[in-house]
């Protein structure tokens, strides 16, 4: 069997230079132009992968920082919204605290000139009630004189005689008297 493998290695290497020779195979040739390409290999993997791939691992980490920034920025507007909501909250409680207390101020400002109001509405109608009373007193005071005299003219006619002053000063002190009494 080993021979069989020897003969089939035999002929494939046969085979493979036959083949070369027919295109042109060159063995000098072909170990420059391998050395060529490990140098070219060599010197991009050196001065052109090595550079790309730093540049790709840079973009690569500013990406990640970029993300993780982008995160921290969403949590902290989370964070600002909630802050502002709160202020929100506590400006609306405050505002309606205020509301409450400006309405409380308003309720005691309106009950005081209420008692103002009333107070005043008492003092004139005390006043006008004292007005009046003087205003009767006065006018009871004129009717009596004027009963008085009506009296004095009329006894003076009934009578035919002139009565004197002190007469009737008399007669419109009795007929005060009587008039008082009623």
């Amino acid at each position: 069997m080993q021979h069989q493998i020897f003969f089939a290695a035999g002929n494939l290497l046969d085979l493979a230079k036959s083949t070369g020779e027919q295109f042109g195979f060159q063995t000098q040739l072909f170990v420059s132009q391998v050395i060529s390409f490990a140098i070219v290999c060599f010197l991009l993997h050196r001065f052109a992968y090595k550079p790309i791939l730093k540049v790709l691992e840079e973009r690569r980490q500013k990406i990640a920082e970029s993300l993780a920034n982008a995160e921290k920025i969403k949590s902290e507007l989370a964070s600002a919204q909630t802050k502002a909501q709160e202020i929100l909250t506590q400006a609306g409680a405050q505002g309606n605290k205020m509301i409450e207390e400006a309405r409380a101020s308003a309720a005691k400002v309106l009950e005081v000139e209420s008692q103002k109001a009333i107070a005043t509405a008492n003092d004139i109608i005390a006043k006008a009630r004292q007005a009046s009373e003087a205003e009767l007193v006065r006018m009871k005071a004129e009717l009596r004189k004027e009963v008085g005299r009506l009296v004095v003219a009329t006894s003076a006619k009934v009578t035919g005689n002139i009565l004197t002053a002190e007469q009737q000063t008399r007669l419109a002190e009795d007929t005060n008297k009587q008039l008082a009494a009623n």
